[in-house]
This record gives structure tokens, C-alpha cells and sequence, in this order.
């Protein structure tokens, strides 16, 4: 049951001066979605600075006291089948087929379900304006350029990661790479700039000429950009990897439990996103059917893959925090002769891709630039559920989401996906080991159904399984044991629940399946 529901519920027995129930399971279990936000009457605009969210959470990091003892709190923010309901955080999609259509479309503004492309136009007006500009349909976008040394890197990094990360399940922003000329860019009387003295003044066409000096030219002499649609909403700030926010009364459930946060983990190690942090977020306040609540984006993916926006990554980047003492010791003690194998990697010299590659990728040693509680706080259960979702992107659809990326060399395309691909697997292999992969808990025809992801994938042969069948107390959370029921067949009994126990070679390792009737209503995991 999701938090939510168990406060409003808690509340509502307080109120009538009944005791609280301790059920496990309630009728509408398991939820598919939050319930309705709250009303948000007025919450604080407010912003983070970059550098105190590097030394908090470098040398005093939330919660670093409950990750040494290895030991975090149950995942939260997650429904009776240990899956993250749809919310202003996250959305679920189905099936691989649609993980591929939303890397192309996106849910419109009022998180209807209506899915659209709004991709700028090919020939647009582009007027200046601070640090966005608004092309000749009067959507506003962000328009971001790449590095001189390296064209087309951070552009393609940022399209892509914004798809892959939409497909994922989180909130970004519509990014699109866009060519131009000289020319289509207008400066308008709104249009601003800000000299190095900070001091600010109308725009003129010299400045914009001084700016294009510093962006790479393509082969006609044109440019290419990263065009970001605004996202939608009033932008209240960016949210912290830990807490909650005292002014949203929907936002009850500590950011560093939550399983989508923890889980983030896994796809930012798939995507090398080594810039997971708050300044790359953004809260807004949106209206849905009448009611204002704040929504939750990520932003800013010009730094993963090989970019690290204005420079290729450095081979640290993935394997050792920016500042981490035990590196930098082996190399003062060994004065100088240990290398270890990330230092060693090859990477292929091609500029438009940067510093990426997978044969040293080690999923569970990969790093952030700096800490995230809520990374350091992960289970294995958040890493299952991510890895299977990063696995249901097949080989195609992996090639697809890079090909928004348009790079013009064809060896930057190949590289990138193969990289992807063989990360994904990885991932896969590394993560459904922790725990007993079984996935798709169905009855039919009588029987328990269900798939070994790691046997579907290739990881490890077929196994052989036992259960155990039991009759589940929904008040107690007692099991009462059913004789001579060792098979996946579903054995006769007048309970309203049944709990199969189910365990693989390793004993520690184990799933438990609540049904009520023939339908699968909870499962628990052991690793």
C-alpha cells in the first residue's frame, strides 16, 4: 500500500476514534497510480547552490550515518507489487513498444495520457531572449550549442538522454536537436545581454555575432543547437535528493526512500549520467483538472554518454567521486604504477562522442560525480526494478532513441548504441543475480505463472523452483501452512488470501506471491 493511502486512512480512523487497521492489503490494492493531489495553495520559489550541494553532500552527506550501517529503511513511494505508481515523479510504461513511441512523443501539459510531437519547426525565427529564445510559434525554448573541440556532443548527449529518460518513466523536458543559419536569428526589442561584469542591456546583433563565434559551424556554414522546450508550468526551483517539501502537503514520503529516486541510480550508471543532482532538476506548479500541485522533471542531460557538456569526460568520470581519497592514495603510495582498470580502458577517437565505452563499466561500482542519498541508500529491490526496465529496451529500440541524437558520423551512432547495448546487459546480469529474478506473476488455467528474467535474458540457465502454499490472515499477517500443496497449482482453500513461497538454489533468496482469488495482489522479496 502506498504511503498515501495509509496516512489518509491512519487519519480517518483517528477522526472517528476507531483503531487504526494493520492490513497489509485494502481492496483497490495493488494502485497503478497515486490518488488525486492535494491542492497546493502557495509554495517557495527557491534555489540551490551548486557548490554547498557539492560539499554537503560530499562531506556531510543526509542519511550517511543509516548507509553506514547498511541497513536503509524499507523503499517507499511503492505499491503492493513493489512497483512505483504513476505520480507527478514517474510514469510506467507498458510495454517496449511503448518505451520506443515515448522516446519520441511526450504527454502534454495537463498529464492526460494525450501523447504529442511538438518538435520546432525546420526553418524557425529564433529571437534571443536572456538565456531562451522563442521560435516563430511562440513556444519558448532553451537553446543550448556544442563545445568548438567536440561538435555535436553535448547536443546529441542532451536529445538523448531526454528520450531515454521520458521512456524510462521520469518527467523532462522536449529536447530536439535544430539546424539554423545566421540569419534566423533575429534579436527582438525584448532581447537582453549580460556582460561579464554581470551588468545588463538591450542585445544587439554584434553580441549575437560575438556569441556564434563560439559555436562550431557545420559543413554549409550553418549551426546546430539543442532546442529545450520550456518545461511546462511555474518553475518553483529544483528538488533535493533527500527531505521532503514542508510547503507540498502530496510530497510525504522522504525523496531519499523512494524507490524511483533510488532506482535513478541504475539509469544514470546505464547513460554514464554522472551529473545526477539537484541544480539538474526542476519542481514546477501545474494545474490538473482544476487542481494546482507541483510536478517533478529532471533537466539537463548535455552530460552523459561521453560529454561532459563543454569537454569530453574524463576517464575518472563513472568510476571515483570528484573528490575521493582512496584513489588519489593508492597513486601517491604506489608513486604512481597502480592504474587500475578503468585508467587503462580504450576509447575510440571519435569527436563527436566524447570519452564512452563498456568493457570496464562495473554497474555496482559506477559513481555519481559526487554522492546522492538517495543512490547510496539503494536495495537490491530498487535495482531489480530498475534493471528491468532498463532490459525491456531491446537492441532496436536502443538504436532508435540514439538515432534523435542525428549524428552526421555514422561510426558516433554505432559506437553509442553498442555501448548502450553492452551496458544494458550488464546491468541485467549484475542486478538480477542480488535477488530472485521472477517477474510476471500470473494464474491461469489454475496454475502460477511467472518468468526467470535472468534465463529470459541469457544470464543463467533454467532453474528448478519449489513453493510453499500457505493461508495468508490479512489482519495478522500470519500464514498458516497448507499441506501437501508443493506444486504451482493453485490449491483449493475458502481464504481470501494465499501466499506462495518460492525459492531457487539459494535459500536466502526468495519471492513471496499474494493472491486474492486468481488475482495477484502483492509480492514480497528476500535477498
Amino acid at each position: 500500500m502506498v504511503q498515501v493511502q495509509q496516512r489518509v486512512l491512519i487519519a480517518v480512523a483517528l477522526l472517528m476514534g476507531a483503531p487504526a487497521s494493520a492490513r497489509k492489503f485494502y481492496p483497490d490494492d495493488p494502485l497503478v497510480r497515486d490518488p488525486k493531489p492535494l491542492p497546493v495553495e502557495k509554495v517557495r520559489k527557491h534555489g540551490i547552490n551548486e557548490y554547498f550541494d557539492f560539499f554537503q553532500n560530499t562531506f556531510w552527506e543526509p542519511d550517511k550515518e543509516e548507509k553506514k550501517r547498511h541497513d536503509p529503511v524499507p523503499s517507499e513511494a511503492v505499491n503492493t507489487l513493489g512497483e512505483v505508481p504513476d505520480s507527478a515523479w514517474f510514469t510506467n510504461f507498458q510495454s517496449p513498444v511503448e518505451l520506443v513511441q515515448a522516446a519520441f512523443c511526450f504527454v502534454d501539459g495537463n498529464n492526460n495520457g494525450n501523447m504529442r510531437q511538438s518538435e520546432p519547426l525546420s526553418n524557425p525565427s529564433w529571437f534571443p531572449v536572456r538565456e531562451s529564445v522563442s521560435p516563430s510559434k511562440g513556444r519558448k525554448y532553451f537553446l543550448k550549442f556544442d563545445p568548438m573541440s567536440n561538435p555535436e556532443m553535448a547536443s546529441a548527449a542532451d536529445v538523448i538522454g531526454s528520450k531515454f529518460f521520458y521512456g524510462l518513466g521520469y518527467n523532462t523536458p522536449e529536447n530536439y536537436v535544430v539546424n539554423f543559419g545566421r540569419r534566423q536569428l533575429t534579436v527582438s526589442e525584448k532581447s537582453t545581454y549580460s556582460d561579464p561584469r554581470g551588468h545588463e542591456r538591450p542585445m544587439t546583433d554584434a553580441d549575437v555575432d560575438d556569441i556564434m563565434r563560439k559555436v562550431p559551424k557545420d559543413r554549409e556554414g550553418g549551426y546546430r543547437g539543442m532546442a529545450s522546450l520550456a518545461v511546462p508550468g511555474d518553475a518553483i526551483g529544483p528538488f533535493r535528493y533527500y527531505g521532503t517539501r514542508t510547503d507540498d502537503p502530496n510530497d510525504i514520503v522522504s525523496h531519499e526512500n523512494r524507490r524511483d529516486l533510488r532506482g535513478l541510480y541504475v539509469f544514470a550508471a546505464w547513460l554514464n549520467h554522472t551529473d545526477s543532482k539537484s541544480i539538474n532538476s526542476m519542481d514546477t506548479m501545474v494545474d490538473d483538472g482544476g487542481v494546482s500541485h507541483v510536478k517533478h522533471f529532471l533537466i539537463d542531460f548535455g552530460a552523459i554518454l561521453g560529454s561532459d557538456s563543454f569537454e569530453p569526460k574524463s576517464p575518472r568520470a563513472g568510476n571515483v567521486y570528484l573528490f575521493d581519497f582512496k584513489p588519489a592514495a593508492w597513486q601517491f603510495l604506489s608513486l604512481g604504477l597502480y592504474a587500475p582498470t578503468w585508467m587503462r580502458a580504450d576509447y575510440p577517437h571519435i569527436r563527436e562522442v566524447g570519452h564512452l565505452e563498456y568493457e570496464t563499466f562495473d554497474p555496482e561500482r559506477w559513481r555519481n560525480n559526487y554522492p546522492n542519498p538517495a543512490f547510496d541508500l539503494r536495495t537490491p529491490g530498487d535495482t531489480f526494478w530498475a534493471a528491468k526496465k532498463v532490459m525491456a529496451f531491446s537492441d532496436d529500440a536502443i538504436r532508435a532513441v540514439v538515432a534523435t541524437g542525428r549524428y552526421s558520423d555514422r561510426r558516433a551512432s554505432e559506437w553509442v548504441s553498442k555501448c548502450l547495448i553492452e551496458r544494458r546487459n550488464r546491468i541485467g546480469r549484475t542486478f538480477f543475480n542480488d535477488v530472485l529474478p521472477l517477474d510476471g506473476f500470473s494464474v491461469r488455467d489454475g496454475r502460477l505463472y511467472f518468468e526467470d528474467l535472468a534465463a529470459k535474458y541469457g544470464f543463467q540457465a533454467a532453474r528448478r523452483y519449489e513453493v510453499a502454499w500457505s493461508e495468508f490472515n490479512n489482519e495478522t499477517e500470519m500464514k498458516t501452512p497448507l499441506r501437501g500443496a508443493a506444486s504451482f497449482a493453485v490449491p483449493s482453500s475458502a481464504a481470501e488470501y494465499l501466499a506462495a513461497d518460492i525459492r531457487g538454489d539459494e535459500p536466502r533468496k526468495t519471492v513471496t506471491v499474494y493472491l486474492r482469488g486468481n488475482r495477484v495482489v502483492g509480492i514480497d522479496r528476500t535477498w
